[in-house]
């Protein structure tokens, strides 16, 4: 899971830094509102922790930016607050969860999973579009008019990652920790061969482009449904 962490107190930020490495995680940290915003939207992160009390603006402030950017990645108020008030607050300018503190890491490892499982795609979704066929999440199935084709585990569990953060781009050594949990190697090729492999499920062959775009020296991205040419 990637995870960003904002918060300013050093000591806070190390024990929660620690404690998500130690569960295997990929972590990162912002200490001020301005670098959080410009962070946030730079990485597909599956989910964001953010203080309330940053040194040069308050969290608040930060998601409200967020979301008006078009970042969607599920995010944990942290803070000293308290109280009905505060928690409206937050979740009217679009947190997620809210836990005030001092705070068990057990519970907020927790409601971190939970809100993890909820946002997976494999998870909420029966069947989804992408360009002119259809992919029976169930099943794992690609679906056109000449039948039905079975997708790999590694297949769709890249197609799942893709489609969590579609129009994003992710690189290739997120991809490997997500898909394969290793940590990225430049030597090995392993990506492209599976990319490769799902174009040849998922791409109609009348289409000049492939519904996954490769973004020279980033990664790869699924294009939304209105960027896919049409016929």
């Amino acid at each position: 899971m990637l995870v960003l962490i904002v918060e300013d107190d050093d000591r806070v930020a190390q024990f929660l830094h620690r404690g998500l490495h130690e569960e295997g995680m990929i972590v990162d940290r912002c200490s001020t509102g301005q670098n959080a915003i410009q962070q946030g939207v730079s990485q597909p992160y599956e989910i964001v922790l953010l203080d309330w009390a940053l040194p040069d603006m308050d969290g608040i402030s930060v998601l409200r930016k967020w979301r008006e950017l078009g970042m969607t990645a599920p995010v944990i108020m942290l803070t000293a607050r308290s109280g009905v008030a505060a928690t409206v607050l937050a979740l009217d300018a679009g947190a997620d969860d809210y836990l005030p503190k001092p705070f068990s890491f057990e519970e907020l490892l927790a409601r971190m999973k939970a809100h993890a499982r909820r946002n997976d795609v494999s998870g909420t979704a029966t069947s989804v579009k992408i360009g002119h066929v259809s992919v029976d999440i169930r099943r794992r199935l690609v679906i056109n008019t000449e039948g039905e084709t079975l997708l790999t585990t590694r297949e769709f569990q890249l197609l799942d990652s893709l489609l969590k953060h579609r129009g994003e781009v992710l690189g290739r050594g997120r991809i490997l920790d997500r898909v394969w949990q290793i940590a990225h190697d430049p030597t090995t090729n392993l990506v492209d061969v599976y990319v490769r492999y799902l174009r040849s499920k998922l791409d109609d062959r009348d289409c000049s482009e492939s519904v996954i775009e490769t973004i020279r020296g980033k990664g790869y991205r699924l294009r939304l449904e209105n960027e896919i040419e049409k016929s």
